[in-house]
């Protein structure tokens, strides 16, 4: 299954990191051990982020992807499951479902 990753990380820890040289280093490091299938980086909510689709099978998989960020970079992570179009599809029934029931 799918998640959506973001690791977003204070000015001052990010700081911390380029400034001993590690923060490219580190980063790469994590992304070779998680093998995300995409990966981006950008500002949110004024801190450095990186977002990331991640192909997990169960949630025992989540530390390994949670834990470097933390430990690297005192970071917060969120982790949100995705579809895609064929799951929307399967899914149409329970959307159905829902709609008798409480729409």
């Amino acid at each position: 299954m799918k998640f959506m990753v973001t690791a977003s990380w204070t000015v001052a820890a990010g700081n911390a990191a380029a400034r001993a040289g590690t923060m490219g280093e580190t980063i790469q490091s994590i992304l070779d051990d998680i093998k995300p299938e995409a990966v981006y980086f950008a500002a949110e909510g004024g801190m450095r982020t990186t977002i990331m689709v991640v192909d997990m099978t169960e949630a025992s998989e989540i530390p390994a992807v949670a834990e470097p960020f933390f430990l690297a970079f005192d970071a917060s992570i969120d982790i949100k499951p995705l579809m895609e179009p064929e799951d929307l599809a399967k899914a149409g029934p329970a959307i159905e479902a829902a709609v008798k029931k409480f729409g």
